[in-house]
């Protein structure tokens, strides 16, 4: 029997918290539409526990990193690419716009270590024209796209027949 056998499916907990706050759990629930409380601290537990800097940086985790930066000259796409390849394995592909006032909002779909995702935020930060970058992820992962180095599998006989 292992450990995952003995966590029960639902437990129940009692939390205290001061009225002021649980006025804001209350508007918070209200405002998402969500039919309780507990749904709503499940859902901040979640965020939490996926947050990378949570302990344990060295799970591999999936995400996004979202940057919004001024679009001054290519320069500065050319130096956000430039970071970004240096993080081939983490960086899995990426999405940009163009916004109004000459600025972009650049998405990055991501996975690897905590630590190697939280590297790859600060070095991008560094790039003079972020104005905002946020990452957000979770303990789910990617299915594997493919496998780096390895051989394609030949198709299954049926397959080649067909063909």
């Amino acid at each position: 029997m292992s450990d995952q056998d003995l966590i029960p499916q639902l437990a129940r907990i009692g939390i205290s918290l001061p009225g002021k706050l649980l006025a804001q759990l209350d508007e918070m629930v209200t405002r998402r539409g969500l039919p309780s409380r507990s749904q709503m601290i499940s859902e901040l537990i979640r965020h939490e526990l996926a947050e990378p800097d949570g302990g344990q940086t060295s799970d591999v985790m999936a995400g996004t990193i979202t940057l919004i930066y001024r679009a001054e000259s290519g320069r500065v796409r050319h130096a956000l690419a430039r970071v970004q390849t240096e993080y081939l394995p983490e960086v899995i592909s990426s999405q940009h716009v163009f916004l109004e006032e000459d600025k972009s909002l650049e998405v990055l779909l991501v996975q690897g270590s905590g630590e190697r995702l939280q590297e790859l935020c600060d070095r991008l930060r560094r790039v003079r024209a972020v104005q905002q970058l946020k990452l957000v992820t979770t303990r789910s992962l990617l299915p594997p796209l493919h496998a780096h180095g390895a051989e394609p599998e030949a198709p299954p006989i049926a397959a080649r027949k067909r063909a």
